[in-house]
């Protein structure tokens, strides 16, 4: 294969925007991936932030133990082209794990996405935590949700676990937590 610009020169690699052959003079050396200089001039790479379909990410310049304050990005990584993962005390991306973290797959102490695994809170469609879980499905010490399952207490449509509120039981133990924790009764419990 060919250079597109320059017929005569053997290609070194394609364009990763627009798919043509790119000889060694045709390459835009700055940027991560092969990119023709056309592309280049076009703007059609960006450098930090929106990136085209590579995503974005922005990462604050406060630190504490070595993680960033806030880092916050999405789509793919230019250089690995595996996905951002968003690693900082509040973490937001599509893979986010922090001490808060908000995405479609969240790790950490507090957690919201689809996917949440938390230590002290996970709330999302399927959520497991140690200790309050909420959600679609939703496992943890405290459990609440369309399918619940508690370690201590479980409250939803179906509930498993020692005190358990669903539309068929309303153990005492779980109503006595409803009560005082919740402030609200189902109307199978009253």
């Amino acid at each position: 294969m060919n250079c597109f610009t320059h017929s005569r020169s053997a290609a070194v690699g394609m364009c990763a925007i627009c798919q043509k052959g790119v000889c060694r003079e045709c390459v835009a050396r700055q940027t991560p991936r092969l990119v023709c200089t056309a592309c280049d001039a076009r703007g059609s790479v960006l450098g930090y932030g929106w990136g085209g379909w590579y995503g974005y990410e922005y990462k604050s310049s406060t630190t504490i133990g070595g993680w960033p304050l806030i880092h916050v990005c999405a789509g793919v990584d230019p250089i690995t082209m595996r996905p951002r993962v968003a690693m900082g005390v509040v973490a937001i991306g599509n893979i986010a794990i922090g001490g808060l973290a908000v995405g479609g797959l969240a790790c950490g102490l507090l957690t919201v996405g689809g996917a949440s695994i938390g230590l002290l809170l996970a709330v999302g469609g399927a959520a497991l935590g140690l200790g309050v879980s909420v959600g679609g499905l939703a496992v943890g010490s405290i459990a609440i949700g369309g399918a619940a399952v508690g370690f201590v207490y479980a409250i939803g449509g179906g509930a498993f676990g020692p005190a358990v509120i669903d539309g068929r039981h309303c153990d005492e133990a779980a109503r006595a937590f409803a009560r005082r924790w919740l402030d609200a009764l189902p109307p199978s419990c009253r």
